[in-house]
């Protein structure tokens, strides 16, 4: 009997006896604590979670017919094993696409919450890592920390999240990640000087860090106050009111190279005419001085928008886009 078949006569059997398929609490975690948890690393999507929830199944046997004697479900399962534990048995429809498992296993390798393992047919035990390549032994289960801060009383929950994620680069830049994703999404009209500040909070620290900030324009009141004049006039600068004005300026004082960053919200991105403006204003006083550009988005949607109808970003400019924080994309052109 196929797989597919013989979960369904799992699912078919439970139902008809009366029980649920799949409980609430597996080892105690529901699927809101997974989701939870997978927020806090931009990692949710209902595939993922469904996939951690049947990692916990430890009611049902191993579905490898060679498995060892009293093995189960979360001791180790097999890409098959999960696409049809999730469609299959948790939501009585079709099989997980197997062609998809990049999105419902390997964003859980990528940051440890799921290690690899293989069932070994000579020892009759899982052992860790794949160590045949496509091999129908090789199976997957929940990482131990990971389970424990899944199984941990909810007072206690977010400490564990955060120093599992301080152990590692990549966990740290989701943190980073969902958090402003978040901000993103929740923030749908998010005014101008919002993206700007964002830009500084989060976007300079990260991929500015040797620059400072010497002039944000807000938009209200007076749009060059005395203290930015002091700024500027101190590396050199005097912005006029004829000048193309950046929302933020800033400057590496070490090599005094100079940074524009336009946010935005509606237009203003780092096109051709903002370059050639911008570099008249600072070579006027600083001939010599090197200029880097980006423009900030709010999302990805907003991105996309004013690109396919603008496609005006400046070559040699970047880009950063709010809800995606953790990278930066450098605009090239060819000769």
């Amino acid at each position: 009997m196929a797989l597919e078949e013989t979960v369904n006569a799992i699912r078919n059997a439970a139902i008809k006896a009366g029980k649920a398929p799949v409980p609430d609490r597996l080892q105690g975690v529901t699927k809101k604590r997974i989701q939870q948890v997978l927020t806090g690393i931009d990692r949710m999507s209902d595939d993922l979670v469904g996939v951690v929830f049947a990692l916990l199944d430890d009611e049902r046997p191993s579905w490898f017919s060679n498995a060892p004697k009293g093995s189960r479900f979360c001791d180790g399962a097999s890409t098959a094993h999960l696409a049809c534990h999730v469609g299959i048995l948790q939501r009585g429809g079709r099989k997980l696409d197997r062609e998809g498992r990049d999105y419902w296993i390997k964003p859980l390798r990528e940051v440890g919450a799921v290690d690899p393992v293989s069932l070994d047919p000579k020892q009759r035990a899982f052992v860790a890592g794949h160590p045949i390549a496509k091999s129908s032994n090789s199976a997957y289960r929940l990482a131990d920390d990971f389970r424990a801060i899944l199984q941990a009383q909810e007072k206690v929950v977010e400490p564990l999240l955060a120093a599992w994620i301080a152990k590692d680069a990549v966990r740290r830049r989701l943190e980073l990640q969902a958090v402003l994703a978040e901000k993103a999404r929740t923030a749908a009209d998010t005014k101008h000087s919002d993206l700007i500040a964002a830009a500084c909070e989060f976007y300079v620290p990260k991929f500015l860090d040797a620059f400072e900030v010497l002039y944000i324009d807000a938009g209200d009141g007076d749009r060059l106050p005395e203290d930015a004049k002091s700024k500027l006039a101190a590396v050199g600068l005097q912005l006029r009111l004829e000048d193309a004005i950046p929302d933020v300026l800033l400057v590496n004082r070490t090599s005094l190279a100079f940074w524009i960053i336009e946010a935005v919200t509606s237009d203003g991105e780092v096109d051709l005419h903002k370059v050639t403006q911008a570099t008249k204003f600072v070579r006027r006083s600083q001939p010599k001085a090197a200029i880097g550009f980006t423009t900030v988005y709010r999302t990805w949607m907003d991105a996309a928008a004013r690109q396919s109808q603008h496609k005006n970003l400046a070559p040699g400019s970047f880009l950063w886009i709010l809800e995606d924080p953790s990278k930066q994309f450098r605009v090239e052109a060819f000769d």
